[in-house]
This record gives structure tokens, C-alpha cells and sequence, in this order.
């Protein structure tokens, strides 16, 4: 798997405000390898790196992605990995209260507020080249989805068969939930080409649980 080696390396300014309040972010970099981000695990270390890159150290980050049973592992719904809230964004916004009110329509998110780690907008569907698909594997309340094929690119370790429901963090776009920051459409596939393809970059959310 590619891996962003040059994150540890780097030295970014981190927005006012982020190295205490900031709690959530799209990253700003995917794994470079489709949706193969080494299961949940090397979803979480990337969250971390990229938080720690943007110089908000000392917290715990999960991806908000869910996985099927597997390998004698249940299944895991995104909504239960992230903790309880509430979530603020690089600028100190707060983009949701609790877990109910990230799944409900009071919550902030969309696109001035769903910003990367380094507190920068993502390319949405009005912007070139569109990379508004963001990599869930869930359902609008943040459940894994009930259907037996695949929807989490082989549990995010798939560069090529297989699928992954997308959220749409711009709130705009086509698909079944077109306006759903989480749940919008399944990937045309798992490769980078496929995500690129369908309007993606790889990208995912994640989450401070302390």
C-alpha cells in the first residue's frame, strides 16, 4: 500500500485556535492507493498523522468508516467509533453537539465547514477536478449498511473489486441521498481511478474520541 511518507516530516502551520479545539476534519490526503487504507487500523494512524502534521497532537482520531464482520470480528457502524462529541472543525466551529445531532439536519456540516486538518476547503462538485465523494461504508443514521455485498471496499482493504458507500461533505451532487454528507452513493469501484472517476480522491472523515 502507498503510505504519505512525507507527513512526519512536515511542519504545518497549524489555523487559531486548532491545537486545542479542533476535533474533526475530511483529510487531506487519502492513502494514494484507492480505497485501500489498511483496514480500520491504518484509517485511524492516518487520521492521526495528518492531525499531528497539522500540529494538533495528544488526541485519539477514528476514521468514520464502518466495517462488516470479518475474520471473527463483528461488524462496526461508523457512528460508534467517534466518540460522543462535540466535534469542532480547524476554525474552532462546531460542526455537530453529539452523535444524534451529526445524524440529524441541525448539524454544521457541508462546505465551508467540512475543512481538512490544515483548516482548507476540499474540492467540491462546482470545483475542478470535483472530489466532493467522501469514503463511509455507511448509511444516513451512520449504521453499516445492511446489504450483503460489498460496501466497504472489502473493509477498506480493496484497490479494486468491490464498492463503498460515499457521502457527499458539500451536501450536493447525484445518487440515491444526494444531499447526505455520508451516505450519498455507492463508488463505481475501489481503485483510485474508479474514486477519481466517480467524483473522489480517496478522501475520509475523522473524528476526535477525546
Amino acid at each position: 500500500m502507498k503510505r504519505i511518507l512525507l507527513l512526519a516530516s512536515l511542519t504545518i502551520a497549524a489555523p487559531a485556535g486548532a491545537q486545542n479545539t479542533m476535533s474533526f476534519f475530511i483529510t487531506s490526503a487519502g492513502s494514494g492507493d484507492g480505497a485501500r487504507l489498511g483496514g480500520l487500523a491504518g484509517a485511524d494512524a492516518l487520521c492521526k498523522q495528518l492531525a499531528d502534521a497539522a500540529g494538533v497532537t495528544g488526541k485519539t482520531w477514528r476514521a468514520y468508516l464502518s466495517a462488516k464482520a470479518a475474520a471473527g470480528q463483528p461488524a462496526v457502524n461508523a457512528k460508534d467509533r467517534i466518540g460522543r462529541g462535540p466535534w469542532y472543525n480547524a476554525k474552532g466551529v462546531m460542526v455537530a453537539q453529539s452523535v444524534a445531532d451529526l445524524h440529524s439536519d441541525n448539524n454544521k456540516l457541508g462546505k465551508p465547514n467540512s475543512l481538512t486538518e490544515k483548516g482548507d476547503s476540499v474540492k467540491g462538485r462546482v470545483d475542478t477536478p470535483n472530489q466532493h465523494d467522501i469514503l463511509t461504508g455507511a448509511m444516513l443514521d451512520g449504521a453499516l449498511s445492511p446489504d450483503t455485498t460489498d460496501t466497504t471496499c472489502s473493509n477498506w482493504t480493496s484497490n479494486g473489486t468491490g464498492a463503498a458507500w460515499v457521502g457527499h461533505f458539500d451536501r450536493v451532487g447525484g445518487g440515491a441521498n444526494p444531499t447526505s454528507w455520508n451516505s450519498a452513493h455507492l463508488s463505481r469501484g475501489c481503485s483510485q481511478e474508479n474514486l477519481v472517476g466517480t467524483g473522489g480522491n480517496g478522501y475520509f472523515y475523522c473524528f476526535a474520541i477525546n
